[in-house]
C-alpha cells in the first residue's frame, strides 16, 4: 500500500482568545510541522514542502511501531528542554546535514513527534470526516511512547487555557471547530490561532553588519509580485546558514532606499525567516522584533503583504 502525498492544512486567521462550545482548544507548541506516513515496516517524515526528514531524525525511525494500523498523521516535531518545546533546538536539527552532528544531536537533543490529526487510516481517506471523529480514530490507533505523543485538548475554556499558556511562557493556543473537515493545503478559518506575540514570515533580502559579529537582516514581503520593505531584525544565530544560502548579491530591490539601510548588502530572496514582535509601527517596521529562525518549509514568494496586514 502506498499513501497519497498530502498537503498540510493551515491555520487561517489569528484573533484574541474566546470561549465557544463549537470549538476545541489545544496548546500551540513551538515546533516544526510534519506529516508522518506510518507504514507496516517504516516511517516517512515529510515537511510542508514535501521534503523528507528521515535522515535528520534517526531516533524516530521506529515511529511506525506506534501505529496499530498503517496511517498518515499530522503533527509537529519538537525538542523539549526543561519541559518546554525549544524552537531553536528543533530548528538546529532541521538545518544540520553533517551525519556525525546528526547522530550527536539525536542523542543530546532527541526529537518527539506530537500528533494532532489523522488523515488516512489503513488506506481510507479521513479528510471528509469531522475533526472530533478524526481525533477519536487518532487516539485509538496511536500508542504513545517517549518518541510519540498525542496533543491534548480542552473544550469551552479557551480563555482560561490561553491565560495558562501565558503563565507558562508558551506561544498561545489553537482553536479548532469540532465539525471542521481536513482541507489539505488550504488556509481555513476553521482553525484559529491565539498568540501572546505576533509572528510573521518575511523574505530575507539583505543584511547589515553590526557590532560583536552580529548581523541585522533586512526583511520584505511581496505585494503584487513586488517586494515591499518591512524593516529589519538582529540575528544572533545561524549566520553560517545564511552565508551558505546566499546565491548572489543584487542592487537594492526597492524603488527607494529605506532609511537606515545605507550599509546593507542586498541578496536575492532565496530565504524566508520568522520574526516575533509586539506590534507593527507606523512606518511599517516592528516593535521589539526577535528573530525566531529560518524556514525551510516556506518560499519567500509566499510571504505576502496582505497576510501581514491581517495581524
Amino acid at each position: 500500500m502506498q499513501f497519497p502525498l498530502y498537503d498540510a492544512m493551515l491555520i487561517g486567521t489569528e484573533q484574541p482568545p474566546f470561549d465557544d462550545d463549537a470549538y476545541i482548544y489545544e496548546i500551540k507548541m513551538d515546533g516544526v510541522r510534519c506529516l508522518a506516513y506510518l507504514y507496516k515496516d517504516h516511517v516517512e517524515l515529510i515537511n510542508k514542502r514535501h521534503l523528507k526528514l528521515n535522515s535528520k531524525f534517526p531516533e524516530l525511525k521506529s515511529l511506525y511501531k506506534q501505529a496499530k494500523k498503517p496511517c498518515v498523521i499530522d503533527g509537529e516535531l519538537h525538542v523539549f528542554q526543561d519541559g518546554k518545546s525549544d524552537f531553536f533546538a528543533i530548528q538546529r536539527r532541521t538545518l544540520t546535514s553533517d551525519p556525525f552532528r546528526i547522530r550527536q544531536h539525536s542523542k543530546k537533543f532527541p526529537a518527539v513527534f506530537t500528533a494532532f490529526d489523522i488523515l488516512n487510516l489503513d488506506g481510507e481517506d479521513l479528510c471528509q470526516k469531522p475533526l472530533m471523529e478524526r481525533k477519536k480514530l487518532l487516539e485509538k490507533n496511536i500508542k504513545e511512547s517517549p518518541i510519540c505523543n498525542i496533543s491534548r485538548y480542552i473544550e469551552q475554556e479557551g480563555k482560561a487555557l490561553f491565560a495558562l499558556t501565558k503563565q507558562q511562557q508558551l506561544e498561545g493556543i489553537v482553536a479548532k471547530r469540532k465539525e471542521s473537515l481536513y482541507q489539505p493545503g488550504k488556509r481555513t478559518k476553521e482553525w484559529i490561532k491565539c498568540k501572546h506575540l505576533l509572528e510573521a514570515d518575511f523574505a530575507v533580502v539583505g543584511y547589515i553588519p553590526k557590532e560583536h559579529a552580529m548581523l541585522s537582516l533586512v526583511l520584505a514581503a511581496y505585494d503584487n509580485q513586488k517586494l515591499q520593505y518591512c524593516g529589519h531584525v538582529t540575528m544572533g544565530v545561524s549566520k553560517d546558514y545564511l552565508f551558505a544560502h546566499i546565491k548572489d548579491t543584487i542592487p537594492c530591490p526597492f524603488s527607494v532606499l529605506p532609511d537606515g539601510n545605507e550599509d546593507a548588502t542586498w541578496i536575492s530572496p532565496f530565504l524566508c525567516g520568522t520574526v516575533k514582535f509586539m506590534e507593527y509601527t507606523q512606518n511599517g517596521g516592528m516593535r521589539q522584533p526577535v528573530f525566531k529562525g529560518f524556514r525551510e518549509d516556506k518560499q519567500p514568494i509566499e510571504c505576502l503583504m496582505h497576510q501581514l496586514q491581517e495581524h
